[in-house]
């Protein structure tokens, strides 16, 4: 009987659930657009797909970054630290949010995210970014990741002073 009312559960919030509209799809395509630049490191493309006002929060709280800055910084990961980034796993899901001043159209990223470091190491991190898009561009991003996991993959371990 357990199975059978979840299973019923389980159909009703599939067949709740509507596809996408042309605008959701045409935002998630942006953000795909957005992630196979990062993984190929194409600067022109990621700058394309950032508005003149973009701005990045996270992954700690009180970060944040500018358009040009956050170009520019991929640039010098890429340069300097990072040897390839792959996003595995990856899935998108756009929504449209009504409420609490961050009204307007997103798009959810979540994956596992490999990193290769330049040392030839490699971390794998549970990602979540969340973009904001307006006619047709990235207007806001805010992106979660546990950094410790990160430090603690590539042999850094916290000491306490007291």
């Amino acid at each position: 009987m357990k199975r059978l009312m979840l299973s019923g559960l389980m159909i009703a919030a599939i067949a709740g659930c509507s596809s996408p509209t042309n605008k959701e799809k045409e935002n998630i395509a942006i953000v795909e657009s957005y992630i196979e630049a990062v993984e190929n490191l194409d600067y022109q493309t990621m700058n394309s797909l950032l508005a003149e006002d973009y701005m990045g929060f996270g992954p700690d709280y009180g970060d944040s970054v500018t358009r040009e800055a956050a170009v520019e910084n991929w640039k010098y990961v890429a340069d300097n630290i990072y040897d390839k980034i792959d996003y595995r796993k990856s899935n998108n899901v756009a929504m449209t949010v009504t409420t609490r001043g961050e009204e307007g159209d997103w798009v959810s990223n979540w994956s596992e995210l490999y990193i290769r470091y330049k040392s030839g190491r490699e971390v794998m991190l549970w990602s979540n970014s969340v973009y904001m898009i307006e006619e047709g561009k990235i207007v806001r991003s805010l992106t979660f990741y546990n950094e410790m996991d990160a430090l603690r993959q590539l042999g850094f371990r916290v000491v306490s002073s007291q």
